[in-house]
């Protein structure tokens, strides 16, 4: 049986490029809707170059951090997927 964490991993990895899904996204289709923080946390600890946590946004659309070069960093991949525009 996976935990929660390999769950959300596997919902992440599966983001393709150009796309983005929200932490409530990835915890709804990680079987709990209602931990959307804990997915935060989970991506904020992500350094698995394989999971993209760079395609999962907050809520209200803004990008938020990223933990590997902080939010700028995210907004120049987002860009470079084709998501968001320069």
């Amino acid at each position: 049986m996976k935990t929660f964490t390999e769950k959300v991993r596997d919902v992440v990895r599966k983001i393709p490029k150009g796309k983005v899904l929200t932490y409530g996204q990835v915890a709804s289709k990680a079987g709990s809707p209602n931990a959307s923080r804990a997915v935060g946390t989970i991506m904020a600890h992500n350094f698995d170059p394989s999971i993209p946590c760079h395609r999962v946004i907050r809520s209200d659309g803004k990008i938020g951090n990223y933990n590997r070069g902080g939010s700028s960093a995210k907004r120049k991949l987002l860009v470079e997927e084709g998501y968001l525009e320069k």
